[in-house]
């Protein structure tokens, strides 16, 4: 027997021996009422029924009908086939906005959700462990960027690759996201060269203690900020705050992130059609952000940007490998088995162990400074890229800093 039912027998029983105590003159009419809940017109009401005919005419009579506001059987074989079809193993809400969006499906989350649950192609989530308190967020934009990767079979027919992504703490607004072999110095400054250019610089970075952002003497123990990273080098330069998390706990935020993107992206890559890691990128950054960042992105608590232009800023130079090298006895500056040979200059006959900096930039280009003064530039094979310019340099010289750093 359904719960409906049993119900309707008890509220039967309560009927009737409230009527007859009424009819004995126990309880008035008003008393009645107050005691089944009900007003006293419906009390009277339910009397003449009772009357007429008997406990059959106290039954529920919408018991028994389809609701009218049940859904058709052509949706629901509709919806079930295009989940089993197209979208299995979406989400009920990943599968919901498609649903709406791209066919034009009218119901409810809900009602989609309970009607995969009943037809079994969709599992009921898990009960949620323990209630924990978020870290507060920043109250504006641009205070508090999180960088993080995560591996995952991201794109369909690739191995597993780092996405790298950085976040705004205030909104959770996803500014860049690359996908690259494995993350390491070059894919952060690639994805904070984007940021920067694009927004600004922000007021502190916060990551984890990844080698290529901190030095740990000690496994699991504190940084060593007196040792800087390239990454720890160049946020100095800027004047950005580097910021280190000492458990997953403390990446929250930028871990609940992950889980949707790692639910959502490969399903969306493969709807796309997307094979390549460099389309995958492609499409990231020109179709996936911009609709991921509209669905779930906050508003910040205060309005206004906390990001300072980085204008006159040579930032390509700031976010770059940076290493000292002796020029050799043959005018060269050997870096990471390749000869990188310094031009002539009208400044001076040699460089003959001078000490100059070797910058390599993350598309792989490099670059030879001495002083402020840049005497060279190579693409990613060492083979110079043209003359130098006046005074032995290319016309490029060393950036300025950012105010207060």
């Amino acid at each position: 027997m359904r719960r409906s039912e049993a119900m309707q027998g008890v509220r039967v029983a309560r009927f009737a021996n409230a009527f007859d105590r009424w009819n004995r003159s126990d309880l008035t009419q008003a008393e009645a009422a107050e005691l089944l809940g009900m007003s006293e017109r419906t009390f009277r009401r339910m009397c003449r029924r009772y009357e007429e005919d008997g406990e059959t005419g106290l039954l529920d009579r919408r018991l028994g009908r389809p609701s009218p506001k049940r859904m058709p059987a052509d949706d629901e074989a509709e919806i079930a086939r295009l989940y089993r079809t197209r979208y299995r193993g979406f989400t009920a809400r990943h599968f919901h906005e498609h649903l709406t969006r791209d066919h034009l499906h009218r119901w409810s989350y809900t009602r989609v959700k309970l009607l995969l649950q009943a037809k079994g192609l969709l599992e009921k989530a898990a009960k949620r462990g323990a209630h924990r308190r978020k870290r507060p967020r920043r109250p504006m934009a641009g205070m508090m960027l999180h960088q993080d990767a995560s591996r995952h079979a991201w794109v369909p027919g690739c191995p597993p690759l780092d996405l790298v992504a950085t976040m705004d703490d205030a909104t959770s607004e996803i500014y860049a996201a690359i996908l690259v072999e494995e993350e390491g110095t070059a894919s952060t400054f690639l994805s904070l060269l984007e940021v920067f250019a694009r927004h600004g610089l922000p007021s502190s970075l916060y990551t984890d203690r990844g080698s290529h952002y901190f030095h740990t003497p000690e496994a699991g123990g504190k940084v060593d900020r007196s040792n800087p990273t390239q990454v720890g080098r160049a946020l100095s330069r800027l004047g950005i705050e580097h910021i280190a998390a000492y458990s997953p706990q403390a990446r929250g935020r930028s871990e609940r992130m992950f889980r949707t993107l790692q639910d959502r992206l490969p399903k969306e890559l493969a709807l796309a059609g997307i094979r390549t890691v460099e389309a995958a990128n492609e499409w990231l950054r020109d179709v996936f952000l911009p609709g991921h960042n509209e669905r779930f992105a906050a508003k910040a608590e205060v309005e206004g940007s906390a990001f300072v232009p980085a204008g006159g800023i040579a930032l390509e130079e700031i976010l770059c490998i940076e290493e000292e090298r002796i020029v050799g006895n043959d005018n060269c500056v050997s870096f990471e088995k390749r000869k990188l040979q310094i031009p002539e200059s009208p400044l001076r006959a040699h460089y003959v162990r001078a000490t100059v900096k070797v910058r390599q930039y993350p598309g792989g280009g490099l670059s030879l400074f001495h002083g402020p003064r840049c005497l060279g530039r190579y693409d990613a094979a060492g083979v110079p890229l043209g003359e130098a310019g006046p005074g032995g340099g290319s016309g490029a010289s060393e950036p300025p800093r950012p105010a207060g750093s």
